[in-house]
């Protein structure tokens, strides 16, 4: 009852708004835990809250390669993603993964519609580097679908497979793809799904969990070395969405049960908020 008690202000500031929810990698791997969040996501939307789900499929796109027969290789974080398995990606990101989500949306009593970069030319981008092949640096964001979508009373579901001005089909990391849809958007909230408690001073320890941090103090934390690896992009992609309009950017862990609805309808959250200083006037 407290719980609920103290959503209550939190459902009537959100209702209407806005919060773009990247989901993928840890959140996604057991069929309880992607049946959870899901229920969630139909719950913020019954009481108002407009989400937007973009979704990665690492995993789902691991096994696919490993059952043709094709190599998967990482650089810096990043697939490197050669015409074969190009094809691949947009199959099972598209496909497979797009429209399980889209059927657990409609399992849980929402609606929900499945679309990817390349719809309504939502995500334009070129080729990131040489060396990483098909990997795509967003170049332009075009949200009237999403708009559209939303208004109709549906769940945006988004792939993040772009394309270039040539049609050709693009590996977006999904983190940098919700960020620049967020931003586009104006949303409330960016909300990456992970599978760390939020950054922590110490990495292997969740109880240094740090709940809030100004944009200058996410740049000290940086410099100091205290956000290091994988976490440098997850931050430096919140950063870029609030520096275009986001009001806040929270990074959560997705194995945590309810982690979403608790971070965005609770006083004291579950993850790491990161935000704008207001300034007075």
């Amino acid at each position: 009852m407290k719980v609920l008690s103290e959503a209550l202000p939190y459902l009537q500031r959100f209702a209407g708004q806005t919060v773009v929810v990247k989901y993928g990698g840890a959140a996604m791997k057991s069929d309880e835990l992607k049946a959870a969040v899901i229920r969630d996501i139909v719950l913020l939307s019954t009481v108002g809250i407009r989400p937007v789900l973009v979704h990665g499929g690492g995993p789902e796109i691991n096994a696919m390669l490993d059952k043709v027969g094709i190599e998967h290789k990482f650089l810096n974080g990043l697939r490197v993603t050669d015409a074969a398995t190009m094809e691949i990606v947009e199959q099972v990101l598209t496909g497979k993964v797009n429209k399980s989500i889209v059927s657990l949306i409609s399992t849980a009593g929402g609606k929900a519609v499945g679309i990817c970069g390349k719809d309504g030319n939502l995500l334009r981008g070129v080729v990131k580097s040489e060396e990483l092949g098909f990997v795509g640096k967003v170049t332009s964001v075009d949200t009237t679908l999403i708009h559209n979508l939303v208004e109709a009373g549906y769940i945006p579901v988004v792939a993040t497979v772009a394309m270039d001005a040539s049609g050709q089909a693009l590996n977006v990391n999904a983190d940098t793809a919700a960020g620049a849809i967020a931003a586009k958007l104006g949303a409330e909230k960016l909300i990456l799904m992970t599978d760390v408690p939020g950054v922590c001073t110490d990495k292997d320890d969740p109880s240094t969990l740090i709940r809030e941090l100004t944009m200058d103090e996410t740049k000290e934390a940086i410099e100091k070395g205290v956000i290091a690896g994988g976490m440098i992009p997850k931050v430096e992609c919140c950063m870029s969405s609030i520096s275009n309009g986001v009001k806040s950017a929270h990074i959560i862990d997705g194995r945590a049960k309810h982690s979403l609805l608790l971070e965005i309808l609770t006083d004291t959250g579950v993850g790491t908020v990161i935000t704008s200083p207001v300034i007075a006037v």
